[in-house]
């Protein structure tokens, strides 16, 4: 159990530090040429691989708390809320900026073509609620309707796998594996509902 501002003050920065370590080595990949064949998809598939890992940390939060008995990751939950959107927001950016050089007939062209794109934008507006309203004032300027709100955390899981499918055209490893684990985790909650019928869900 962690005990004392300053413990952790530490543990909170040492978190921190080591969700940034994806970004900066990615960048670090790029500036030095090492992302391979295709830098910009490389590029732009990582981000997005680290937003859907993130948004996986921050779903597991509640149940370790529900395993474990002990409340103290939840105090992560806003930090891995935002990093996720973090790297989702470069995801994005790196697709829309470097991938289509911010021309929108050339983003009017590709999502007929690619259907995943629409679905990717979809996850994307889900997590901006999430993220504007992640800090303690919007939580108690909200209420209970801030319980509500962020349940889309839940929808943007959902269709952030559907979107990952729909890009993958042959190995499905991958997909099936986020799915897994965001199905676990979603099990978990549904289990605690039942068991203590009516209390809301923790997003």
């Amino acid at each position: 159990m962690l005990t004392g501002k300053k413990g952790w003050a530490g543990l909170k920065i040492i978190v921190f530090l080591l969700s940034l370590m994806p970004f900066l080595l990615l960048v670090n990949d790029a500036i030095n040429d090492q992302l391979g064949a295709n830098p910009v998809e490389a590029l732009h598939f990582g981000f997005g691989d680290w937003a859907l890992r993130f948004l996986c940390i921050g779903l597991a939060l509640t149940p370790i708390k529900t395993i474990t008995g002990q409340r103290w990751p939840i105090r992560f939950r806003r930090m891995m809320g935002l990093f996720a959107f973090f790297y989702a927001s470069l995801h994005l950016l790196v697709f829309i900026g470097l991938d289509l050089s911010f021309s929108w007939e050339a983003f009017k062209d590709e999502v007929p073509k690619s259907p995943y794109i629409l679905m990717g934008l979809l996850t994307f507006l889900l997590l901006i609620p999430l993220a504007v309203t992640s800090t303690k004032k919007m939580q108690k300027r909200l209420g209970r309707s801030w319980l509500k709100l962020h349940r889309l955390v839940y929808v943007a899981g959902l269709t952030a796998l559907v979107h990952y499918f729909w890009l993958v055209k042959l190995d499905y490893t991958e997909p099936l594996i986020y799915a897994a684990v965001i199905g676990a985790l979603l099990g978990i909650r549904i289990a605690v509902y039942c068991r203590k019928s009516g209390k809301l869900f923790e997003p």
